[in-house]
């Protein structure tokens, strides 16, 4: 899909939001239309749920149009950013928000493969870290007069203080991404500002029951963890805080304050 021809807003701000045809990805282009922002939506297999997301956003009075990559494929990444910078000559901001998150743990029956690291790897961290290079590359070249300096927010996960044994390799794709932040942080300023966002326990993960979701998301300081629109929310501020670069704002209930041996879904089981 196109974008709208009839927002005559070429100076407005864009947003190129990664997995965005669904879960927190959805929720976050969504909420950046709201604020008046146009959107790029990124999706790799679920085309009928960005056009849906596309179309939704359309009716807010704001540009989108979808974007299909593979995260797993290097060219694939470089022509997703070509692409949504060329329909979008105002990107101001980048989210990565897809992910892959697969169990696995060393001491189980499903341990720790090759296969299932360099998964992880390649879409959970180094997808974003391209990602973020052509977005750095993209402003130094194309310098222009903003109230807001562009930002890239990397979506990491509140387990990344509460460290428990299960999904490795998620957690340490996880882990090398949150490193990332101060170093592009430093590396990308004053240019461009690179930002982490930790969500808590948000949407129903695999085979997780209604049930048990609910008991997981009541155990926090709070007594709830984050929901889709506090951390759209949070992504939006964000974009728009000058200020905030190299540091990671968790959103989550105050959940990574409470210790857990196990992930949060294998306790409500």
């Amino acid at each position: 899909m196109n974008p709208s021809s009839t927002n005559p807003s070429s100076q407005q701000k864009a947003v190129l939001v990664t997995g965005a045809a669904k879960r927190l990805g959805r929720e976050i282009a969504l909420h950046f239309a709201r604020q008046g922002w146009d959107v790029a939506v990124h999706y790799g297999r679920s085309e009928q749920e960005a056009q849906e997301t596309v179309a939704q956003i359309l009716g807010l009075g704001v540009k989108a149009a979808a974007f299909q990559a593979d995260l797993a494929n290097e060219q694939a990444v470089k022509a997703l950013f070509e692409d949504a910078s060329k329909q979008f000559p105002n990107l101001h901001c980048l989210v990565n928000s897809a992910s892959i998150f697969e169990y696995d743990r060393a001491n189980s029956a499903s341990p720790l493969s090759t296969k299932s690291l360099q998964d992880h790897m390649q879409i959970n961290l180094a997808a974003p870290i391209l990602l973020s290079q052509f977005m750095f590359e993209y402003h130094k070249n194309n310098l222009t007069k903003s109230d807001v300096l562009p930002s890239v927010i990397q979506l990491l996960d509140q387990k990344l203080i509460n460290l428990n044994p299960d999904y490795l390799s998620y957690t340490l794709s996880k882990a090398a991404l949150a490193t990332s932040v101060e170093v592009l942080a430093m590396d990308f300023a004053p240019i461009l500002r690179v930002v982490g966002l930790a969500p808590g326990i948000s949407l129903l993960s695999g085979d997780q029951t209604e049930d048990g979701f609910s008991k997981a998301h009541q155990m926090t300081p709070l007594g709830k963890s984050s929901t889709p629109i506090d951390i759209a929310k949070a992504a939006v501020f964000l974009a728009d805080s000058n200020a905030i670069t190299g540091t990671t704002l968790y959103v989550d209930g105050g959940q990574h304050l409470l210790p857990s041996s196990r992930d949060v879904m294998f306790k409500t089981n």
